[in-house]
């Protein structure tokens, strides 16, 4: 009975990690990243230690570390979610921040050698050894962390041509085929410097594959039922006065300036004043910013069918849909009567045309089951590479995107020589 007690403890503690690191990142967008990003970080000497040091038998005579099942798997959910609601920078910052914090803890571990230890805490030695293996573990670990991000990453937008909005079974594929890679990786290290026996590298792929099952069921099911269109960024229950106050007067700073009254967007006016200033600080600082424009696929036809309030409402489940979708630090404004444009700070233009994709592929997906199908058609420039200025930029996007108009609609467009000119990849027709 204790491998049937070790397999319902594991599912337990993967239900227990995902809903803590879920919330932390649900909070995000009133605290910061920042939380997953040190819990992450906090938990990563245990996930080591445990896939190093302590294993479990499961039903089959499998045998398997929590670390690597609960921990790392859990890990790997969180980083793919980070993409897929941010962006690709986002999830390579808490990789590069642990890979110098393993480090620095190999040299300070390597410092403390050398220290005239006095004998208080019950005499007991600094165990140097583990301290090593730890170390050693850890620097390998997060550097295969880094292969794997990308790996995952790359998997999961190709398994979006095979598997279209399918996005659980996209994240479970991904995750499977990822973590088969990490299990051989990982095992290397650990027969190499623990010793373990092959038993290990078998049952530990098994268990990683199940992992990759129950981590991508708890992912798909927050992307579908918790950040949904239009609550992302409602106002948070807010308890403490000061920040009542601080919440309060920005609402309704924004709500007397620089707000379109129909979707609560940005507004012209803000575009106007904010847009050049973005381009000339980008450009100073030697950083790209992208642009897309989104415009809604036929929304004229669509309001001489069913009215204005009809394509009035379908309109603001796009602008909500672009928030959603879209970066923290991104600004989406309304720009024209059909036009709404985001302006990407930071992002390169490989990474805005993945983006905007994600951003069409969310808006057919959501949309799809409405009495009339909704989908939007994306321009995408890129400063310095279309301009260094707003008026070359906006010229580029939007040139790109009347060819995505005239192509079909429901298709992104960017720079041809950046993967961006394959107009024909995205056929009008009702997504699957």
């Amino acid at each position: 009975m204790a491998d049937w007690t070790n397999l319902a403890l594991l599912l337990a503690e993967a239900l227990l990690y995902f809903a803590v690191m879920a919330g932390l990142f649900r909070l995000r967008h009133r605290f910061g990243i920042g939380l997953v990003f040190t819990a992450l970080g906090a938990m990563h000497f245990l996930e080591t230690y445990l896939a190093a040091i302590v294993y479990l038998e499961l039903p089959g005579g499998l045998v398997i570390s929590p670390g690597s099942i609960v921990l790392f798997c859990g890990k790997l959910a969180m980083l793919l979610l980070v993409y897929i609601r941010e962006d690709a920078a986002a999830v390579r910052q808490p990789i590069y921040g642990l890979l110098v914090g393993n480090f620095l803890m190999v040299a300070l571990v390597f410092l403390m050698r050398f220290h005239d230890v006095v004998p208080i805490a019950g005499g007991r030695p600094l165990d140097f050894q583990l301290m090593d293996e730890m170390g050693g573990l850890m620097i390998w670990g997060t550097i295969l962390l880094f292969v794997d991000s990308i790996l995952l990453i790359l998997l999961y937008e190709r398994t979006g041509e095979w598997l279209g909005d399918r996005q659980m079974m996209r994240v479970i594929l991904s995750a499977a085929l990822v973590l088969t890679f990490d299990q051989l990786g990982f095992f290397t290290a650990l027969y190499l410097l623990s010793g373990v026996p092959f038993s290990v590298l078998y049952g530990g792929w098994i268990a990683k594959m199940g992992s990759a099952v129950v981590f991508g069921l708890m992912t798909a099911f927050y992307l579908r039922h918790v950040e949904v269109a239009g609550t992302i960024r409602s106002a948070p229950l807010l308890s403490d006065v000061f920040d009542a106050l601080t919440y309060r007067q920005r609402q309704e700073t924004e709500g007397r300036l620089g707000r379109d009254g129909l979707t609560g967007l940005l507004d012209r006016n803000r575009f106007d004043s904010e847009g050049r200033s973005l381009v000339n600080d980008a450009a100073l600082g030697k950083r790209s910013l992208s642009v897309m424009i989104v415009v809604m696929d036929g929304f004229r036809a669509f309001i001489d069918r069913h009215g204005r309030a009809a394509g009035d409402g379908a309109f603001r489940q796009v602008a909500d849909l672009i928030r959603l979708t879209t970066r923290e630090t991104d600004r989406v404004y309304r720009y024209g009567d059909e036009e709404i444009v985001v302006l990407c700070d930071g992002l390169a233009h490989r990474s805005a045309i993945l983006a905007a994709e994600r951003l069409r592929r969310r808006v057919a997906t959501a949309l799809a089951d409405a009495a009339s199908p909704v989908t939007v058609s994306i321009g995408l420039a890129t400063a310095p590479l279309d301009g260094v200025d707003l008026v070359s930029v906006l010229e580029a996007a939007e040139h790109r995107l009347y060819t995505a108009k005239a192509a079909g609609g429901n298709r992104v467009v960017g720079h041809p020589e950046e993967g961006g000119g394959k107009v024909a990849q995205f056929p009008r027709s009702k997504p699957a």
